[in-house]
């Protein structure tokens, strides 16, 4: 997947997460449960995007940049 794929797949994210969040209030669990999921996937996306970003800047391969557990992602600190 190359920047541009990612970049793609994190506007699609979230399209789908504001359109789910404009009626939160109406939501079930199964909603709820989605948007905790593309917030987690979005966050991967984010991640593997700046390590591709950072291995190109370095004369690294970007190709080479893996997505990172979700675990791993969301101990990240602000």
């Amino acid at each position: 997947m190359d920047d541009q794929q990612i970049l793609q797949r994190i506007h699609a994210l979230v399209d789908e997460e504001h359109d789910l969040l404009s009626r939160r209030e109406s939501a079930g669990p199964e909603q709820h449960a989605r948007i905790a999921h593309l917030e987690e996937t979005l966050d991967q996306c984010w991640d593997l995007l700046r390590r591709r970003r950072a291995r190109q800047s370095a004369g690294l391969d970007p190709d080479d940049a893996q997505v990172a557990p979700v675990s791993q992602v969301e101990s990240y600190l602000q």
